[in-house]
């Protein structure tokens, strides 16, 4: 989509500048005459930014900070879906939205969309071109609520999904940023002694020529070596994070890491119940917005996150294609706990399957939220125990040769 420079006039009669895309400069004053600005010069840019800048120049900084986050979607689809249940229509509704939205870039995009519509496409088309904000799941529940005519109760659905993911997200986030803390804190103690502190004192026990012990010896070359050559150990650990990145998206490596990641005590059982919970909440929201059952199960492999459970996925919806149950296919996995296959066959059995995995979802959040209070209380001793050592090991090397030279000049 092209992107413009615009000057015109405000409601004031002030001038104004900013950039914009639209599909064509007809477009672009139809936008901006909602905004109450009265094109009066327009010029194409080579920049794909959005939204006003407020300066002079083409280029428009605002998209490297502007992003348009999961909440911001997940408030959108609920008030797009409370103005269509309040029977405003779909226009309107996406008008209203897009005056309503601060963020200009997500204001640009819901123009967009509106306009979309308004010329006639589908909702589930118009969002489906920014795959970055809306993804695939996203769009393919709004196209399965226009189809069936319930698009507003699609997006209710949609949008409790979402709220409950980010939930998820917030919780494993705050759980690991009191470790990250400490880990920071520990390697920032660590370095000022190593580089501040300890060559000042090792250098006293150099010239006293004084035999020194073996972790005081070990503590001074690991000083020496960092001041030495920190420069090449930060280029090492920069070459291994970025083997393994790409170690990690390769097919193989991909498979060899979420297989060991899903066997790591305590680790491994919070992967494969986050895991299965989104498996079960997707796919129970997507079955009862009208998508069908192989359809729903392509989309759900793809957010599972690690490629062993997705593999299983696959292989149950082509055991199902064939005219297997759901929980057998699962089961012979190996990864699905019994509870869980257990727990579907009934739903498969009594029609309630929607209804049972909603039920499996809300049981594996909780075991989540259980886990990641386990983990959290685990990893908190562990480096609190990890910080004490390292800095008793510093502070212990320093102080035993004090301790020998003391002991000598008192003997002599």
């Amino acid at each position: 989509m092209p992107s413009y420079a615009y000057t015109g006039l405000n409601a004031k009669g002030r001038q104004t500048r900013g950039t914009a895309t639209a599909d064509n400069v007809a477009s672009l004053k139809t936008n901006l005459r909602r905004e109450g600005i009265y094109l009066t010069a327009v010029a194409e840019t080579s920049t794909g930014a959005t939204g006003s800048s407020g300066g002079r120049s083409g280029i428009d900084l605002s998209w490297i900070f502007d992003r348009v986050t999961p909440s911001m979607v997940a408030q959108m689809t609920r008030l797009l879906g409370t103005l269509l249940h309040a029977g405003v229509t779909l226009p309107e509704s996406l008008r209203a939205l897009t005056d309503q939205v601060e963020s200009p870039r997500f204001k640009s995009i819901l123009s967009d969309v509106s306009e979309k519509v308004n010329e006639g496409a589908a909702l589930a088309d118009a969002l489906g071109k920014y795959p970055s904000i809306f993804p695939h799941l996203f769009v393919n529940m709004v196209r399965a609520g226009e189809a069936s005519g319930a698009l507003e109760t699609v997006l209710f659905r949609l949008s409790e999904f979402m709220e409950k993911q980010i939930e998820v997200r917030s919780k494993v986030t705050s759980a690991m940023f009191y470790p990250v803390v400490l880990t920071v804190l520990a390697v920032g103690v660590i370095t000022i002694l190593m580089v501040g502190i300890v060559p000042k004192i090792t250098g006293m026990f150099a010239e006293m020529n004084a035999e020194l012990p073996w972790n005081t010896k070990l503590l001074i070359w690991m000083s020496e070596t960092t001041i030495s050559y920190w420069y090449l150990m930060l280029l090492g650990a920069g070459f291994g994070i970025w083997a393994f990145r790409r170690y990690r998206n390769s097919p193989a490596g991909r498979r060899q890491t979420d297989a060991i990641a899903l066997r790591i005590p305590v680790v491994g059982d919070l992967v494969r119940k986050i895991a299965i919970a989104r498996f079960a909440r997707t796919l129970s929201t997507l079955l009862a917005s009208g998508v069908q059952l192989l359809q729903a199960l392509d989309i759900v492999r793809t957010l599972l996150g690690n490629v062993v459970l997705e593999a299983i996925v696959t292989d149950a919806h082509i055991s199902i294609r064939e005219g297997e149950s759901i929980a057998a296919a699962l089961k012979r996995g190996g990864q699905f706990p019994p509870l869980v296959t257990h727990m579907i066959a009934v739903g498969e059995r009594s029609g309630q399957l929607e209804s049972m995995l909603g039920d499996v979802a809300d049981t594996y959040d909780r075991e989540t939220n259980t886990t990641i209070g386990r983990l959290t209380s685990l990893l908190e001793p562990l480096m609190i125990v990890g910080m004490g050592i390292a800095v008793g090991f510093v502070v212990f090397s320093i102080m035993r040769p004090i301790m020998m030279l003391t002991e000598m000049a008192g003997q002599t």
